[in-house]
């Protein structure tokens, strides 16, 4: 049974997470991880503060965000939980 709800923070940050492992602007980890632009804001201010994700200047105005050594472990820590717990990624909490 398919229950419709809202993604977890969690949730939202691991998408983040698996956008930014190779680097992404601000609108493609914006629809790839199917957020609003006021969520976008709001969450790429908070993983980087963490220290999780890295404003990289590539050039005038080019900027990407590429994920830090620690948010990679921060996303192998959340996919761990969620193999633990047995939920599928369509299940996720």
């Amino acid at each position: 049974m398919k229950i419709n709800r809202r993604r977890s923070n969690i949730e939202i940050i691991a998408d983040m997470l698996k956008v930014g492992e190779n680097g992404a602007g601000k609108t493609e980890i914006m629809y790839s991880a199917n957020m609003s632009y006021s969520q976008i804001q709001k969450y790429l201010g908070f993983l980087m503060s963490q220290g999780f994700i890295d404003k990289v200047e590539l050039g005038n105005p080019v900027v990407t965000y590429r994920v830090t050594e620690n948010g990679l472990k921060l996303l192998q820590c959340i996919n761990s939980v969620v193999e633990m717990l047995g939920l599928e990624s369509n299940q996720r909490l």
